[in-house]
């Protein structure tokens, strides 16, 4: 697993906790993430930490908009526009 993907995963946990009692459900490569019961609201929240926590937003580095449907899909993303 990957450093920037356990950041990842740790954020999403650290978002999830902010509204569930219950533990964040197990997120997997093809978890979809319209699945998890993160509405699209929680999501621009979840955008948002991780460019505070990583220090970019791959969605605005892209020119072409983008919408990973699976988990995997989205740690590719991110990992496409990490900097090196």
């Amino acid at each position: 697993m990957s450093g920037l993907r356990d950041r990842i995963i740790s954020t999403f946990e650290e978002l999830w906790a902010e509204d569930h009692t219950d533990p964040a459900p197990e997120l997997k490569d093809d978890t979809v993430l319209l699945e998890t019961g993160i509405d699209s609201m929680g999501f621009a929240v979840f955008v948002t930490m991780l460019d505070d926590e990583l220090g970019f937003d791959p969605f605005a580095m892209d020119s072409e908009a983008v919408y990973p449907v699976s988990f995997g899909e989205f740690v590719a993303f991110y990992e496409k526009h990490a900097p090196a």
